[in-house]
């Protein structure tokens, strides 16, 4: 997968002000298809290149595809950019339309994070009542207590949150698990997706996850791993386009 060229987006457009706010936009040949917002892994740090070819091969499946850029870290990103880069392009990009927000490894996190920003106290910046619609989930970091405790990816965790200091007061405003204990719910309906052999990530970054969100559904691809699931065409990809029909047919005309 990692191999595979970048496809060209048909349209380039921006949600703010800072030369990383920008998003691909890639149309679904139906008008009224179901938006997905897509947002790339890399442990925070790589850009987006590496998911042009499966937001192309989710267009191709029925989905106008949005694949945005954010602050990162290793330049402009880490706390809190990376979080107000996230919160703006929810609150800009879908423009009152119901959508399914995807994210894929620390994608995953930062959409597990957007979806439980109702669950921020009422003074943040970043609290909101207007939610995703749905959030699926790929592969996903939602524990970042144990992806630093662990070192995960050179200590991508503590770089995004750092100093080590801070990290304690930080978890429950930025760490999907640590925000959902005690509420249990975020109320928006979500799917965790993962590969039963992902190599990248520890199995009870899933599980663990999925017994704190009591309504969370939690599906475990046989014999997949991390990466299989965005390889366009593949068996796994094909259970995220299933995931994503079922996920918007409520809202479907």
């Amino acid at each position: 997968m990692l191999g595979l060229r970048p496809v060209l987006a048909p349209a380039h457009h921006k949600y703010g002000e800072h030369p990383n706010q920008v998003y691909d936009l890639w149309p679904a040949e139906d008008p009224d298809a179901p938006l997905v917002i897509l947002l790339h892994g890399g442990y925070w740090r790589y850009d987006r290149m590496h998911l042009t070819p499966f937001a192309a091969h989710l267009a191709k499946s029925g989905f106008t595809t949005v694949l945005p850029g954010f602050r990162r870290m290793g330049g402009a990103g880490g706390y809190p950019a990376t979080f107000d880069d996230i919160a703006l392009l929810v609150d800009t990009i879908p423009a009152g339309r119901p959508y399914v927000l995807a994210g894929h490894c620390s994608g995953g996190h930062l959409a597990l994070w957007a979806a439980a920003r109702g669950l921020l106290p009422e003074d943040s910046p970043w609290h909101t009542t207007e939610l995703p619609t749905a959030v699926l989930a790929l592969a996903p970091i939602t524990d970042l207590a144990a992806t630093i405790r662990e070192g995960l990816s050179n200590d991508a965790g503590l770089e995004l949150i750092g100093p080590a200091e801070r990290v304690e007061s930080l978890l429950p405003l930025v760490d999907p698990l640590t925000m959902l204990r005690g509420p249990g719910t975020t109320g928006v309906p979500t799917v965790v997706l993962h590969g039963e052999v992902d190599e990248e990530l520890p199995h009870e970054q899933f599980t663990d996850y999925a017994a704190v969100h009591t309504d969370a559904e939690l599906v475990t691809l046989p014999g997949i791993g991390h990466y299989t699931l965005i390889e366009p065409g593949s068996e796994a990809s094909g259970s995220v386009v299933d995931a994503l029909h079922r996920m918007s047919r409520p809202w479907r005309p």
